[in-house]
């Protein structure tokens, strides 16, 4: 149930996808950036690169009236595969039949491009998918504790355990992205490599120069949050900044399940819903204050917000929860508050002391440590060794 293949128009040279690194990502290119996105950009200067979009479910795709792009080359050395699979492919008896679809529209693209074996095979999200193609690395690379998400993630745990164990018995290194996602896998079986997550210092170096966003109408300072919002907010912490009167702008998708009622009846508050990255330049323009208001569960213990690393690429200092990936940055323009109250005083006074060009550039020095750039140098490296 493989979508059609883009490519056919194109001519392939074998030659050009040899030493193929394929990777199986938990959200479609066309959807946002997420770590394994910056990396397959990053890594595609090193290697070939065949990104994996999840299936698209045939019912969706029907009822959307939308239809998988297939097979299609992006940019030279890298190629994108958007396929469909079967309706319900999350119930139990589905299962098997969804990934037996997905390793073969895998195999089938990469023979596409003229390769029956891939140098590595990264995959990024909760389903063991290695087999689809042989290949001589077979990485995980762990960005979330996925079975401590079941409930976030609407799955069962029981499936996630399962798929989580075939992993560790396939794989031959793992990769993770926090030292709590370390400890983790050690206790699975291997021997994890750190490369925690990064931020496009070059995309956000230079935010000042946007143009201002047309639907920021917020009185200066203002304190943002960019990201999904769901469960994983505590919302308490942006309540009591909101009670401030300070300006909150909310940019992101939103669970449905996870309401904003509280925050959007206030007058200070503003959420413009997703925007698509290539505009977050303007946005991080719009605000002196990035907040990551993460609540304190298993699943964000292990995480790596990407957003307070942007925050601050554009300069910007950040108000968070004090996660272990906030401790292991170590960062003095990252405000550690878990309190409601220490955390509306941490923005406020952040947003009180102003913007400034030592400050800013403090913030960017840091970030540049921590670009994809230099995590894919990590994950090149990894795929070598």
């Amino acid at each position: 149930m493989s979508a059609r293949s883009n490519t056919e128009s194109t001519s392939i040279d074998p030659s050009d996808w040899k030493d193929l690194v394929v990777i199986c990502s938990g959200s479609a290119w066309d959807s946002w950036f997420p770590s394994e996105k910056h990396i397959a950009i990053q890594l595609s200067s090193s290697f070939p690169v065949l990104y994996v979009d999840p299936p698209t479910n045939l019912t969706v795709a029907i009822r959307e009236k939308r239809s998988p792009e297939g097979l299609r080359i992006v940019k030279p050395g890298l190629a994108v595969l958007s396929s469909l699979t079967i309706p319900a492919p999350s119930w139990k008896y589905m299962r098997p039949i969804a990934s037996a679809i997905a390793k073969w529209s895998i195999r089938r693209a990469a023979a596409a491009l003229g390769q029956k074996r891939a140098k590595a095979h990264i995959i990024a999200n909760h389903q063991n998918l290695f087999g689809a193609v042989p290949a001589d690395k077979m990485i995980l690379y762990a960005t979330d504790n996925f079975v401590a998400g079941a409930e976030l993630m609407g799955l069962p745990k029981d499936y996630l355990i399962a798929q989580q164990a075939a992993q560790a018995r396939s794989a031959n290194a793992v990769a993770v992205v926090t030292d709590d996602l370390r400890s983790h896998w050690a206790a699975l079986g291997h021997n994890p490599v750190l490369i925690p997550n990064g931020c496009d210092t070059d995309r956000f170096r230079n935010v000042d120069d946007a143009d201002w966003p047309k639907d920021v109408t917020l009185p200066k300072p203002i304190a943002g949050v960019f990201g999904h919002l769901s469960e994983r907010i505590d919302i308490r912490l942006l309540e009591a900044v909101a009670d401030r009167g300070i300006s909150l702008l909310l940019v992101g998708s939103r669970k449905a399940s996870f309401s904003l009622d509280s925050l959007t009846r206030r007058p200070n508050v503003v959420y413009l819903g997703p925007k698509p990255f290539e505009s977050m330049t303007g946005y991080l323009k719009a605000i002196d204050v990035g907040l990551t208001p993460y609540s304190d569960c298993a699943f964000n213990k292990s995480s790596f917000p990407l957003k307070t690393l942007e925050y601050l690429a554009a300069g910007r200092p950040v108000v968070s929860t004090s996660l272990p990936a906030v401790e292991w940055l170590n960062c003095d323009d990252i405000h550690a508050k878990d309190t409601p109250e220490g955390f509306a005083d941490a923005a406020a006074a952040l947003l009180d002391e102003g913007r400034s060009e030592k400050r800013l550039r403090n913030c960017q020095a840091f970030a540049e440590k921590h670009s994809w750039k230099v995590r894919a140098e990590q994950m090149a490296a990894l795929i070598d060794s």
